[in-house]
């Protein structure tokens, strides 16, 4: 218990010190993670003649990236961000789409292809964040305050 309480206070201190662009990366990871999860769970779940349990972990892990990118496409400037905003958005807007009828079919080419293109994005914003670490918001149009 009080290693998860340590774990639980680390983690709330990471997020609020981490700045603008660090916090777009934990999104990231945090999207990926869960895709990952539910791809593997999906392919236990061919060998177990579909486990309900399994089902619904699944569908848990599919519907937290799909807030993650809810998140993300609210976070957006499209005042500064222009153009990369709006094609972010569309992206997002796609991603969530993919994970809505991968999610209802129980696809998992689609939850991959879209947590692969998610690592890729996550590599870029690292690198932006990475060298940049003053105000990534403004050159990149995502303002995520509180």
């Amino acid at each position: 218990m009080a290693y998860k309480n340590a774990s639980s206070t680390y983690k709330e201190t990471k997020v609020k010190t981490a700045g603008q662009g660090q916090l777009i990366v934990m999104l990231y990871d945090e999207a990926v993670r869960q895709l990952t999860i539910a791809a593997e769970l999906l392919g236990l779940n061919k060998n177990d003649k579909k486990d309900p349990g399994r089902i619904e972990q699944i569908s848990k892990a599919v519907m937290k990236t799909e807030e993650i990118l809810t998140e993300l496409m609210v976070s957006l400037d499209f005042e500064q961000g222009g153009e990369i905003s709006k094609n972010l958005f569309s992206l997002y807007t796609w991603f969530n789409r993919e994970l809505l009828e991968a999610n209802i079919n129980q696809d998992s080419g689609r939850m991959i292809t879209v947590r692969n293109m998610l690592s890729d994005l996550r590599n870029t914003w690292s690198t932006v964040a990475s060298q940049s670490p003053k105000d990534h918001h403004a050159a990149v149009g995502l303002n995520i305050a509180g």
